[in-house]
Parts: structure tokens; sequence; C-alpha cells
């Protein structure tokens, strides 16, 4: 091995540990749920995307295990070439009918759902107007894409700032652009808040633009029946381009843009990481089919989910706890001190709580926060408990 570039590694390494940001992943060592065994130890789990409690729900868990038996375990194939199953096509007219739109394609994951759709739709001579808080895979979407689209030149409005976006579509369309794309997070995954996305959508039909709508920390928990923030706005027909997760509500992998026919046609033609990714396993898609049967015929999940989130916070608030206007399940306790964040990250999973510490790149330099995220998974007895942890650590970090 290259003994210079190995010392480069082992010297970044310890800069990100000098500024408090280095990560070591625990290991999981048990099903996905409310209380887990990680690194050996039984821990309340406030730091999972498994909002419905489906990652192992018995009817989710026959359904992979039956598609095992008839598919086998793998596609074979890139989707194009001849990695597209009957269990895929179906899920996809599942989740088109689920969304209220005309047609779905299902990528491997969120991240690439957003790499290959967001490039795909852009040319040299278009614009993205973009949050300031969206998601890390928007901001490299876009950043694969020919279009103008930086801060420096103006087109990262302030959050959720609708003057300011007012502002960069009147540039916009006073430069001639061909194309302008409005991209959000529909729920912000680091602060919980809800897109203003009535707003959005009427400046974008004035202005003659079209939107993006990232809806992964939506999908299973706003609108009907957790279709997201445009079932919950009442805006079906109104966005162009919806993105939706496979993997947090639903609680198996993946993820997929739901829009027009002919948007599906374009990306599955131009879609570079659906062109080149094997499809995925058929246990996974009838996993899925399964999970969305759960979440659309069975309130109860939801209905759990909201009532542990809406205690929790008001828990929180009540201690003192400053959760950043979180509407959502989403619950953020700011701590600002990337070390005190870490610090309390280690208390709090002492006192057996796991609850991540967010840190620099994925929220600014001087904006850490612990990340909590009650499930329907959780208990009465997890939740008190993990308050009553929460406020130890307090007490001991003054």
């Amino acid at each position: 091995m290259n003994a210079g570039f190995q010392s480069w590694l082992q010297t970044e390494i310890q800069h990100l540990k000098d500024q408090n940001l280095y990560k070591v992943p625990k290991i999981l060592e048990s099903p996905a749920g409310g209380r887990v065994k990680m690194n050996g130890k039984e821990v309340i789990n406030l730091s999972s995307n498994n909002y419905l409690g489906l990652a192992n729900h018995p009817k989710v868990r026959e359904a992979a295990l039956k598609a095992v038996e008839e598919w086998g375990v793998g596609a074979g194939a890139v989707r194009w070439i001849g990695g597209t199953m009957a269990v895929h096509d179906e899920l996809e007219k599942r989740l088109a009918t689920f969304k209220h739109t005309e047609a779905v394609l299902v990528f491997t994951g969120g991240f690439t759902a957003n790499s290959g759709c967001i490039p795909a739709v852009l040319t040299k001579e278009d614009v993205v107007i973009s949050d300031e808080l969206n998601h890390a895979s928007i901001i490299d979407g876009v950043r694969l894409s020919p279009a103008e689209y930086r801060k420096s030149q103006g087109w990262v409005y302030a959050h959720k700032d609708m003057d300011a976006l007012e502002d960069c579509l009147r540039r916009a369309a006073d430069k001639g652009f061909k194309k302008k794309l409005i991209i959000t997070d529909g729920v912000f995954s680091m602060d919980g808040d809800i897109a203003p996305l009535p707003e959005i959508v009427n400046l974008a039909e004035q202005y003659d633009a079209f939107v993006m709508v990232d809806d992964a920390h939506a999908s299973g928990v706003l609108g009907d029946k957790g279709a997201g923030t445009t079932s919950h706005f009442g805006l079906y027909g109104r966005v162009d381009i919806q993105l939706g997760t496979l993997s947090k509500a639903l609680g198996v992998m993946g993820g997929y843009i739901a829009g027009s026919a002919p948007l599906k046609e374009w990306l599955i033609n131009r879609g570079r990481p659906y062109l080149f990714s094997t499809g995925h396993p058929p246990m996974v898609a009838a996993a899925l089919i399964a999970a969305l049967d759960v979440m659309e015929n069975d309130p109860e999940p939801m209905k759990r989910l909201w009532d542990n989130a809406n205690k929790w916070k008001a828990a929180l608030t009540a201690e003192g706890f400053d959760t950043m206007g979180s509407e959502t399940p989403i619950t953020p306790v700011y701590v600002g001190d990337e070390g005190k964040a870490q610090q309390m990250e280690r208390l709090l999973w002492d006192e057996g709580v796991y609850a991540l510490a967010i840190v620099y790149p994925t929220v600014g330099l001087g904006k850490a926060r612990i990340r909590t995220m009650p499930s329907a998974a959780h208990t009465e007895e997890d939740l008190a408990e993990a308050l009553e942890a929460f406020k130890r650590v307090r007490d001991k970090l003054s």
C-alpha cells in the first residue's frame, strides 16, 4: 500500500476526531424496534427511521420468505436488461396508485433516486432553485447536473423563505432560463419541520417553474394513509416530481420517483443509477408490497406514531429542552457545540438510550443536536424511561 496515501488518511481522521466530528457506527444485533440490542447492550432506540414499526412486521417478513421460494434471491440483471420481474412491476403500479400519480419508477435507494432523476431532467440552459436545508442527496443530485444552481449565484434560498424564493424566480425569469426547477424537502430531516408546499406550488405556477418534492420523511407520516406532503396539503396533480423512500416508514429499502408516465419513460432511458444498477432482490419488492398493504389498511401504526411523537415533544418541551420547532416525529434536541453533543450521546448510551448526535457536515458547524425519532414501535414506558435519561444527562452536563 502507498505509505503517503495511508498517512494522509490517518491525518485526516485525526482531524475529524480533534473537531468532534468523528463517527463510529454501532452494530445492531436484534431486529429493528423500539428496544434493541446494540454492541451487546439493550437500549431504547431513538435513532431509527422505522416510523411505523414495519421493518419487523409479521406480514412483511412472511411476504419476503414466500418471495424467496417463488422468485429466488436475486433479480439477476440490471432492470432494463432483464432484471425487472413481475413483482417489481406490481410494486411500481401499487406505489403509483398510492401516490395518485400516473407512474412510479423504483431505484435502489432514495439517494440514487435523487442522483438519477435530477441530472436527467436538467440541461445547461436550466436553473435549480433549492431550499438551503435540503437533504445531501438533493445537493449531490443537483451537483451532478449541468444546470446553474450555486448558492454563490443566488439560487439557494433561505430556509422556507417565500420572499427569497420569489426573488430567485424573478431573477431566473429575467435571465431567460429554459426550465426552472424548485426543489424542496417535504419534511426536513434534521429539523422536523414541513415545507410550505402550497406557497411553493403557487409561486411555481406564477413563474412557470416546475416543482420536485423529496418526501422521504413524509412518506408514512403525513397525508392520507401516509401518502406524503402532496396529500397532506391537497396538491394532487400540482407537483411535477415526488421522491419517496422505501426504507423508512415502509421498513425495507429503496427509493422511487412518482410523476407522469413520460417522466418514468425518460428516467428509464436516462436515469443513470437505474440504467446501471441491478434490480432489487425480489424478496425486497414483495416485502414492500406487504408493507404498503399494512400502511393502507391498518391505521393503528400511524396513530401510535403520532401519539408517541406528540407526547415525546410535549414532555421534552416541559423539561426545557429546545426541539427547534419540529412539526413531525423527527424531534431534535438542540445542543449547539459539537463536543457537548457527542458527550451527550455517550452519556445517554450509558443510561441505556441510543440517540445520535448530529454534527457537521450533516448540519452546520455550531448547530449540533441530538436527533430523536419516536416511532410506533415505542411503548409509553420506553419514552418515559428515555425522558428520565435525558434529564439525568442534562444535569450531569449542567
